[in-house]
């Protein structure tokens, strides 16, 4: 399955093709919208060491295939938002915001944490982050607005259009809502990958709609991941330069790690 390829990406097959690892600007200009939805894991980076590494790792990762500032700019800032909803609890949201929802309030303290965990985070991007939110809460669900914010397939729109629907559809019983109007996007597969993050990281993976996760060819694969991911941050079953690992099979499912 994972040798098959599925749709256009042609940043990232350029990055592969290349035998120097990328960097600002190398091996390919793209801002396309891969550098940010497939580095959105490195929020759990940020839930367990805090928002600033998972920036840099963030990042990195981005600029492996994507050399704009803009599309790595969108990826690490991308993590700090699901980082905040990954952290958020309802508890924490009411006693803060009072009837405020919980996915909004957490997008608004992750915005707040960009310029001390981000120095690179301009004033016009946490401006435009604002503005996206803001809209969400005045006019939200509104299918021009969407195509304004995400007007094309590059990763600041991602960001933009999944803030904005995440916002709009705030409540756990509006994630497949949400997910359906993401998709109506100019390019909806981006914004409902950004949407989905936001929105599963804080209701849970029980808020995500069971018949499209029971379709889903690699979901066994990514629950592993995931799961292997939170034990390598909390347990490190691989072990350490001073400690041997407790999973004698770690190394044979990630040589080299």
């Amino acid at each position: 399955m994972l040798a098959e390829r599925r749709g256009s990406a042609p940043a990232t097959v350029t990055a592969l093709s290349k035998t120097e690892q990328g960097n600002m600007g190398m091996p390919t200009t793209s801002r396309g919208c891969h550098a940010l939805t497939r580095t959105l894991p490195v929020a759990v980076v940020g839930a367990a060491h805090g928002s600033a590494q998972s920036v840099q790792l963030a990042r990195e990762i981005a600029a492996l295939t994507h050399g704009d500032p803009a599309a790595q700019s969108a990826a690490a800032h991308a993590a700090v938002l699901v980082n905040h909803c990954l952290t958020s609890t309802p508890e924490m949201q009411r006693s803060l915001a009072g009837e405020r929802s919980q996915v909004r309030q957490a997008l608004t303290d992750g915005i707040h944490a960009l310029p001390e965990a981000d120095p690179g985070l301009t004033n016009a991007e946490k401006k435009r982050l604002i503005t996206a939110l803001r809209q969400a809460e005045d006019q939200p669900a509104d299918a021009g607005r969407l195509a304004k914010l995400a007007p094309d397939a590059t990763a600041p729109s991602a960001l933009l259009g999944g803030l904005y629907v995440a916002a709009s559809f705030p409540e756990p019983a509006q994630v497949n809502a949400a997910l359906r109007f993401a998709a109506g996007a100019p390019d909806g597969d981006s914004v409902a990958c950004v949407v989905g993050a936001l929105l599963g990281a804080t209701h849970g993976v029980e808020a995500l709609p069971t018949g499209l996760i029971s379709r889903h060819e690699l979901a066994w694969v990514l629950d592993t991941l995931a799961r292997d991911l939170i034990a390598q941050l909390t347990d490190s079953p691989s072990g350490s330069e001073y400690t041997t690992g407790w999973d004698p099979h770690w190394w044979d499912r990630y040589p080299g790690g």
